[in-house]
């Protein structure tokens, strides 16, 4: 075994991995969701956002790759993690522990398997189009993929839309704890920082559940309207 994959796996290793990979994920899902938004400016903007990432695809897949890959060590790092401080500690430590830490801490590989869940039904309805064949091949005016209509439509469906909500809500969760513990496992957190840190981590886990849970919730509501396919 080399050396650099010693340190890799190392304790120390692991958690940078599961921090530099952290990064990633969180970069991925605020473009993400910002490009989602964009939904609210009506069918022309998204459509045409979809026709400008569908026009690069080697970056496009490039992306969709180094995600993919970072997704993997990021789960592989935090499960690795947490069966090693599960054989570390003594039974009565690990149940003090429990008291003092958070909820969103102690549930960081069973949300993270949850959401791994739900991003295989995300490429399968939204990217593939395997569940809902029907909306995804529409076509607008233009001739382009009217990904407006599609998203719309997906969501007003109760179950649907319900799914989408849930998850947002575990990935905000998730990211409850997960965005400060970057910074801690970085290194870039001082004592008197790290309340600031877990503040700012918490905030801006809070306004990605909303904006991405706005969309769903706008659906249902009949607050944006598919331009042809409606239910």
């Amino acid at each position: 075994m080399s050396d650099n994959w010693r340190g890799l796996s190392s304790t120390v290793g692991t958690k940078f991995l599961v921090a530099l990979t952290g990064v990633m994920l969180v970069a991925f899902v605020i473009g993400h969701m910002l490009g989602n938004l964009q939904i609210y400016l009506g069918p022309e903007a998204i459509n045409s956002y979809a026709v400008f990432l569908k026009s690069k695809p080697g970056l496009l897949w490039g992306a969709r790759l180094g995600l993919l890959a970072a997704l993997i060590i990021h789960i592989w790092g935090i499960s690795r993690l947490w069966l090693r401080n599960q054989e570390a500690r003594p039974e009565s430590y690990a149940l003090k522990r429990a008291v003092a830490s958070t909820f969103s801490s102690r549930t960081m590989v069973l949300s993270g398997a949850t959401l791994l869940a739900f991003i295989v039904y995300h490429l399968l309805h939204f990217t593939i189009g395997a569940t809902n064949p029907e909306q995804f091949h529409l076509i607008d005016e233009l001739g382009r993929h009217d990904v407006y209509s599609m998203t719309i439509l997906g969501f007003q469906q109760p179950l649907v839309a319900l799914s989408y909500i849930l998850a947002m809500g575990i990935l905000g969760l998730h990211l409850t704890h997960g965005i400060a513990s970057i910074f801690h496992s970085m290194g870039w957190s001082r004592p008197k920082t790290a309340p600031l840190i877990d503040l700012a981590g918490r905030l801006v886990a809070l306004l990605l559940v909303i904006g991405n849970i706005s969309i769903p919730i706008s659906a249902l509501l009949g607050w944006i309207e598919p331009t042809q396919g409606a239910l």
